[in-house]
């Protein structure tokens, strides 16, 4: 029996390439983004470059996909369906903006930002997994 190390290996490369490009762009760096979000102060418009690249390539993947017949490594495409806006995803959407706001890192970010040892790092993403997990626990479907 063999093992198929494809879809991992494929994900860890695709993980690293995008920590690489958060890394490079200055996603990492909480102060820079922060900069960002301060629309009346000093604003810093750098990482708006940045979020047009990654609609950008996002779009562009998404012709891909309506082209493909299925994906390279799997039997189908894992797209959403729903369409519906509600209570969930409004909540979800603020506790995500204010906690990004307040924070200045955002889980893609924070996740590659733990290579560079930083306790304020690991506690944002040991907080971020707490309430993951309490979500989950206890108010999913509840919301």
């Amino acid at each position: 029996m063999s093992i198929d190390l494809r879809q991992p290996l494929a994900a860890l490369g695709c993980g690293a390439l995008f920590a690489f490009g958060l890394s490079l762009s200055g996603m990492l760096d909480p102060a820079r983004v922060k900069a960002f979000l301060d629309l009346f102060g000093a604003w810093d418009p750098s990482l708006a470059f940045v979020l047009g690249g990654a609609v950008s390539v996002a779009m562009a993947g998404m012709v891909l996909v309506r082209s493909m017949a299925r994906p390279v490594l799997d039997e189908s495409f894992q797209i959403p369906q729903s369409r519906v806006i509600d209570r969930p995803l409004v909540l979800g959407s603020a506790v995500f903006g204010i906690g990004w706001g307040l924070g200045g890192i955002c889980p893609g970010p924070a996740l590659a930002a733990l290579s560079l040892g930083l306790m304020p790092v690991a506690v944002c993403v040991l907080a971020m997994i707490a309430g993951m997990v309490i979500h989950d626990r206890f108010l999913s479907g509840r919301v």
